[in-house]
């Protein structure tokens, strides 16, 4: 989970954006998921980003989601699914959101959807207390992302089975 400031340039913030980039390739990382729209990233003035992070060799998973906002469910499988990969493979990962620009985290939902995916048995509220002892008191802020954690596995196994029952019916 990223709570660098990378490159950005907003209020009493000043980060050079090269120099970040470079902070990130040599601590290795290999794939970034930016969790910001477009607009935010004008906002702090790092509209080149993605660019930028592609230019350098990272991989970049864009998935634009408003900031305290919260993945559709549909979305957040497709997140998912890439992180794993990314995690499986071992590579090198990163998710940010513009947490690191404002008190609102997005990405640590994400990483929750992930600790709920990897274990049946953790509670909501588990993964949102471990996240907040590793982030701090503010690690799940709204209360959509907190009735979206609560809602997860309900909301994943009836998206699964829409996909699940559309699936069949292609195939007939």
């Amino acid at each position: 989970i990223c709570n660098l400031v990378i490159g950005c340039r907003f209020k009493d913030i000043r980060r050079n954006l090269q120099k970040d980039i470079e902070e990130l390739k040599t601590s290795g990382t290999q794939d970034i998921f930016v969790l910001c729209t477009r607009g935010e990233l004008l906002k702090y003035r790092v509209p080149k980003l993605i660019d930028t992070y592609q230019q350098h060799g990272i991989c970049v998973h864009h998935y634009p989601v408003p900031d305290g906002d919260a993945p559709d469910i549909a979305m957040c499988c497709n997140i998912l699914e890439e992180l794993r990969s990314c995690l499986e493979s071992n590579r090198k990962t990163i998710i940010q959101c513009s947490e690191a620009y404002t008190s609102i985290h997005l990405s640590l939902p994400v990483a929750a959807c992930l600790l709920l995916q990897l274990s049946d048995t953790l509670a909501p509220q588990q993964a949102i207390d471990s996240l907040r002892s590793l982030r701090g008191p503010g690690a799940i802020q709204t209360i959509k992302q907190y009735n979206f954690l609560h809602d997860f596995r309900e909301n994943l196994a009836a998206h699964l089975a829409t996909k699940d029952a559309s699936l069949r019916s292609l195939s007939r």
